[in-house]
């Protein structure tokens, strides 16, 4: 898969701006560049140029001026793909763009696939697979949180999580593999003591880091928050002032929304989608009933629950306010494993007498009035301190990639089957293959195994042109 042609792209977005900048990497990627850039001191060659400088110039075509650029150069192996490396920063006209990658297609360059840059970069071992990945996960991180993620995965997160632990594993491996050349001699060279709690720590990080999945994947992609409730309580309302935009139909005839209404905002650097749901009542609507049961497959996907209750209605009576809370308790009840935020919405129509009656009897009510803007800051508070973002604050790897999550799976798999095998006392050369198993799994993640053709194409395909 390595290949030793020269490759462009445009690195920067494509379109009109005030510069773009144009990446070639490749063997001959100084030497091509250097036909065509005319430096603006007399006699100056890029050639001859030393790494990490910045030149200044013109890129010319048969006499002809195309722009004045500034030509950065990276020579191998210190660059960002091992590779030589020229990036080009010219004026940000689309005509100029296309005219100096034409140019340089013409001669000697071809058009970069989807992330071949960075696919360069890990086959000539400047990053790991793992690194690589995380590279495309920080371009499109669009909140602080999942920011954070991107770039301590980049740094080598779950590389050095596995690093140590795996180097341990295959040391372990190799005395076992050495026992079973010796078989007939009855010898043990790997102290199954020391073996014993490896496997422990291993199956301990293991376990860890998928349990971070969850928490990752939904801080990467957006934490799901349902807002469920009966008909008219505020719910589309709610959202959007949460949104601060008119996202959903706001009306007094009940049963308006029949369908969910997602969108999301960022609080505090972490990304929120909320979902509007139907409202939840009996009805013999066929339409409004599919809409209810949707709202409950939502809030049974969702990683919090919001339920909206209409304070308005509850006033004074102590039976009204009974009857409310044993609706929330039902609803706790049908979703014991979500976290669940109870919000009495309306509140501008209760008396001060009236809301601590409200409070005695829900335990943890946030008050709010959707239509007023009041509590909506107290109500994002809360949510942000729902989110366990302890992890981030501390750098713990966080597993955010289905991929890794899927190979942390099989991985685990083999080591706890190493660990029955352990249990059982069964012959070394019976689970030699487990820990074999469990060594590729963990190898596939950084790619210090053979990694698939078919795998490599998929992971770089998702990267944009240029990266």
């Amino acid at each position: 898969m390595i290949k030793n042609d020269t490759i462009i792209a445009l690195a920067t977005p494509s379109g009109v701006g005030a510069i773009s900048v144009i990446r070639l990497s490749g063997e001959n990627a100084i030497d091509i560049v250097a036909t065509f850039f005319k430096s603006i001191k007399k006699g100056k060659t890029i050639k001859n140029q030393k790494s990490h400088t910045i030149h200044l110039g013109h890129i010319v075509n048969n006499g002809l001026i195309l722009d004045e650029v500034l030509v950065s150069i990276f020579k191998n192996p210190r660059s960002y793909t091992g590779e030589n490396v020229v990036e080009i920063s010219c004026h940000g006209s689309s005509f100029i763009q296309q005219e100096i990658i034409q140019l340089f297609l013409q001669n000697g360059c071809r058009m970069a696939d989807n992330g071949e840059f960075t696919m360069r970069a890990f086959l000539n071992g400047k990053m790991d697979l793992s690194q690589a990945e995380a590279v495309a996960d920080v371009i499109a991180s669009n909140s602080a949180a999942s920011h954070q993620m991107a770039i301590q995965q980049m740094r080598g997160g779950i590389t050095n999580e596995l690093k140590e632990l795996r180097a341990q594993l295959l040391d372990f491996a190799a005395l076992i593999e050495l026992e079973l050349d010796f078989s007939g001699e009855d010898v043990e060279f790997a102290d199954r003591t020391k073996f014993k709690e490896l496997v422990a720590k291993i199956t301990f990080v293991l376990k860890r880091l998928i349990d971070s999945f969850s928490f990752g994947n939904a801080m990467k992609n957006g934490i799901p928050v349902a807002i469920i409730g009966e008909p008219n309580v505020g719910k589309s309302t709610l959202l959007n002032t949460l949104l601060n935009e008119d996202k959903a139909i706001v009306s007094e005839i009940a049963g308006t929304t029949r369908d969910a209404i997602e969108d999301e905002i960022i609080i505090d650097g972490v990304a929120f989608r909320f979902i509007d749901t139907a409202g939840i009542r009996e009805t013999k609507d066929i339409i409004e009933s599919i809409g209810i049961k949707k709202a409950y497959e939502k809030a049974d996907n969702a990683q919090l629950i919001i339920l909206l209750i209409d304070a308005g209605k509850v006033g004074s009576s102590l039976s009204s306010v009974s009857r409310l809370a044993t609706e929330v308790e039902i609803i706790k009840n049908r979703f014991p494993n979500k976290r669940l935020l109870v919000i009495a919405n309306k509140i501008d129509k209760l008396s001060l007498d009236e809301t601590v009656t409200l409070q005695a009897e829900i335990e943890n009510l946030i008050l709010v009035s959707a239509k007023n803007k009041t509590g909506i800051e107290t109500l994002k508070q809360e949510l942000t301190s729902l989110v366990n973002i302890g992890a981030l604050s501390n750098n713990e790897t966080i597993v955010t990639n289905s991929r890794h999550f899927e190979a942390l799976n099989n991985a685990l798999k083999a080591i706890s089957s190493v660990q029955e095998g352990i249990n059982l006392e069964i012959s070394t050369d019976l689970f030699s293959i487990d820990i074999r198993e469990c060594l590729r799994h963990l190898g596939a993640i950084t790619g210090d195994y053979d990694v698939d053709k078919d795998i490599l194409g998929h992971i770089f395909s998702n990267f944009c042109i240029g990266k």
